[in-house]
């Protein structure tokens, strides 16, 4: 069986889930057929045991095979019917950060006005409380990412729609770029200027909730998460030469 090289600018274990992927959406590979046996995944795409066996893992992890032991990998139902889902890994990079943040800006801009319609007091009380904790964990030089998400999963929660709720819990800390890239780090003013900007379009997130200016809370929202996202794509300009 003939090779298939593989290019080496991404991971192996990262470009043989990608094509056994495609041939699973595609079609080629239809539920309930086997996949290629270690052997023969080796010889064609040139690769190592471990390589195959950690693409295998990948797929299994993504609900897209199932394996017997002793027997192979069975493909269970194409990508399409997956549910949603995110690389962990691939948000390592700036501009996959930003692209996490481009479906926050969607999703979170309408939660907030819904929560403006629709937030009880201790939703007004849970918000209040993460800003409270964040201004003193950016005080005393702390690491202010947990108030940060308790905010804004308290946000969805005040949509009083499971679904804005399930996401949320579903995402995590991926909402939170810092969770994965010091933002702070790629500007000249310090970590505590930094923080304290994010925490001050919080509040202004914060007074139209609780005011219940669904249009106010939207643009708030809206407006907090394009700065984020600025301030990353900032971060990956190349630096204007002397």
């Amino acid at each position: 069986m003939p090779v298939t090289a593989l290019r080496r600018r991404e991971t192996l274990t990262s470009q043989l889930t990608k094509t056994l992927t495609e041939r699973i959406v595609k079609g080629t590979l239809k539920p309930g057929d086997k996949l290629p046996s270690e052997q023969e995944l080796i010889e064609q795409y040139g690769v190592s045991r471990t390589v195959v066996r950690e693409a295998i893992s990948s797929l299994r992890a993504a609900g897209l095979v199932a394996t017997q032991q002793g027997v192979g990998a069975f493909v269970l139902a194409a990508a399409a019917n997956q549910p949603f889902r995110i690389d962990e890994n691939s948000l390592d990079l700036i501009k996959e950060v930003i692209n996490v943040l481009e479906l926050r800006i969607g999703l979170e801009a309408e939660a907030a006005a819904l929560a403006a319609q629709r937030r009880k007091p201790e939703h007004l009380e849970a918000m209040r409380g993460a800003l409270d904790r964040m201004a003193a964990a950016i005080a005393a030089s702390e690491d202010a990412v947990a108030p940060d998400l308790d905010f804004h999963q308290t946000i969805a929660e005040a949509t009083g729609n499971m679904h804005f709720t399930h996401l949320f819990g579903y995402l995590g800390a991926l909402m939170i770029p810092r969770a994965r890239v010091q933002t702070f780090r790629f500007f000249a003013d310090d970590r505590t200027a930094y923080l304290n900007r994010v925490n001050g379009e919080h509040e202004d997130i914060y007074q139209a909730i609780a005011r219940q200016d669904s249009d106010a809370a939207r643009s708030a929202m809206r407006l907090h998460l394009s700065n984020s996202r600025e301030r990353l794509r900032k971060a990956m300009e190349p630096p204007l030469s002397a």
